[in-house]
């Protein structure tokens, strides 16, 4: 019994270890996000109580509830999406307060009123603009206009008015009293989708040189996670590009560090995706028993080199010289593997290679002809 115990604890034991270790990754990914996310509570807050007495000192809106909500609704737009947002709200706000206010007019309050006067305010935005913002905020102040105006008087104007406010108050503290630093939030945005690609070509190639299936398919489905990050990066590319444009004590970083960003974040997905073809054709590779040729392994981590180069230089804000090298070393690596023998998996690694190449390359700002151009060079005769 003590044998049969001793047993099921060490059974149990990796067990535990895989919980805790998910939970650990878990907390950490929860501290991440309040850290990622912590600029915009305090942004979130210092609006909603600016434009509050903005509404209520400055304006003598009596209740100046939407003038909080209208702030905070701005803040919570896409990173990037803020100013667009702002006009949404003015547009959805004014026209729910003019259906709302003409049709009462002419057939008064009631259910079957409210429901009429709300499916017209929809479709109403819905042909002028065609934006979700839009179509709820009219939604909902044609609600607000026809269940409170007749117990409280001239509700349209200070609906519009807290709409103004909130917005005008939301783009102030992001642009002039608040700012967040934009290289810092692209580079916290970047890290994420950056790591993954670099760890999962390390994988790769370690992979290819033991003949490890498994472990390449493991670097093939970790891979597929990226979506999120990468969305999460492009979003960051357009959130410093309206910070720099509307900030002044940014401004002057739009077409230094931050344009770069901007630019670099379509080859970015691309050089993702083409790794995802190169990984699972990996994989292909190593099932079939395809001949491995030694280059082609450091073909890949040297790809992944290209990456963690671009990561760094990117974050630093520097021109990018050594990561085109390492780039372009990676595409040499791939042609010795190529002329020793590969199989079709083994070409096709290769020529993902050279793929992923030029999109790290126009990412760290060479036009895509002069990229592809610099990949045949380097690659060599075939």
């Amino acid at each position: 019994m003590v044998a049969a115990g001793r047993r099921g604890a060490e059974a149990r034991a990796p067990v535990v270890v895989r919980l805790r270790d998910r939970a650990t990754a878990t907390l950490g990914e929860r501290f991440r996000r309040v850290r990622t996310i912590g600029g915009l509570a305090v942004q979130a807050g210092l609006a909603a109580a600016l434009s509050w007495l903005v509404a209520h000192e400055v304006l003598h809106v009596s209740q100046p509830v939407f003038a909080p909500i209208s702030a905070v609704s701005t803040l919570a737009a896409s990173v990037g999406q803020r100013l667009r947002r702002t006009v949404e709200l003015i547009i959805g706000v004014t026209v729910g307060v003019l259906i709302g206010d003409l049709l009462l007019v002419v057939i008064g309050t009631g259910w079957w009123q409210l429901a009429l006067i709300v499916v017209l305010a929809i479709v109403v935005a819905l042909f002028l603009v065609g934006s979700a913002a839009v179509v709820l905020q009219a939604g909902a102040t044609a609600v607000l206009i026809c269940t409170l105006s007749p117990s409280i008087r001239d509700l349209e104007i200070p609906r519009f008015v807290d709409a103004l406010v909130g917005g005008g108050v939301a783009l102030l503290v992001t642009a002039v009293l608040l700012p967040l630093n934009p290289l810092r939030v692209l580079n916290r945005a970047a890290r994420p989708a950056l790591d993954l690609l670099v760890t999962q070509l390390d994988a790769t190639a370690d992979a290819l040189r033991e003949r490890d299936a498994a472990r390449a398919r493991t670097a093939r489905d970790e891979l597929r996670q990226s979506a999120g990050k990468l969305k999460a990066f492009v979003e960051a590319t357009q959130g410093a590009r309206e910070a720099s444009t509307l900030s002044p004590v940014y401004r002057h970083q739009r077409y230094g560090p931050i344009g770069r960003y901007a630019r670099a974040a379509e080859p970015i997905d691309r050089a993702v995706r083409n790794s995802g073809t190169l990984i699972r054709r990996a994989v292909t590779l190593i099932e079939d028993g395809e001949p491995v040729p030694e280059p082609l392994p450091r073909a890949v981590a040297d790809l992944a080199e290209a990456v963690r180069s671009l990561k760094r230089q990117f974050a630093a804000g520097v021109e990018p010289d050594r990561a085109r090298e390492q780039a372009l070393r990676a595409v040499r690596t791939a042609g010795q593997a190529y002329r020793e023998g590969v199989g079709f998996s083994g070409a096709v690694v290769v020529a993902q290679v050279r793929t992923t190449v030029s999109d790290l390359l126009a990412a760290s700002g060479s036009a895509q002809e002069d990229a592809n151009d610099l990949v045949r060079r380097a690659f060599g005769d075939l």
